[in-house]
């Protein structure tokens, strides 16, 4: 029962990384296949704790993802506005 809890917060974080996922420098296609290996290799925990803490983990790279990809962005800008 404590499992079915989990199923949508689940979900919405396989969708939250493969969204993520479209600007992975080596390709869509990897990041897929890694993050479904990732999400096949826990199919079957079924620990409410264990559960909590796989998804507190997936969300802590979801955030370092999206600060990767900030720093991306800002040294971009910084090469365009600021020849070295």
């Amino acid at each position: 029962m404590a499992s079915q809890n989990m199923r949508p917060k689940v979900i919405q974080l396989y969708k939250t990384l493969l969204h993520l996922g479209k600007d992975y420098p080596k390709g869509y296609d990897y990041f897929r296949t890694k993050l479904k290996a990732a999400f096949v290799k826990h199919k079957d925990v079924t620990d409410q704790k264990e559960l909590e803490m796989l998804l507190a983990r997936g969300n802590y790279v979801v955030k370092e993802i999206e600060a990767l990809y900030m720093l991306k962005k800002y040294r971009t800008l910084k090469k365009r506005y600021y020849p070295d």
